[in-house]
């Protein structure tokens, strides 16, 4: 396959993955308390989010290369 099919193979995949779930949440631990020896901390989740305007970009745009990338001959 050529590279601009592998390309857009990719870039199809992150396109539905974004439209999909709509960001990456991960968890975070903070400090909430330190007195002295003893200290608190809390888990707390943090969202980065994708626009679906990024999703729908990447889709059309990969599948714009995998038919390009399909044509050269």
């Amino acid at each position: 396959m050529k590279p601009a099919g592998i390309v857009g193979i990719i870039l199809i995949v992150i396109g539905i993955i974004s439209l999909v779930y709509g960001g990456i949440t991960y968890t975070k631990r903070e400090k909430v308390l330190e007195f002295g020896p003893i200290q608190a901390t809390a888990e707390r989740q943090k969202t980065i989010p994708f626009p679906p305007l990024l999703g729908g970009v990447c889709l059309v745009g990969g599948i714009v290369l995998v038919i390009v990338g399909s044509r050269k001959g």
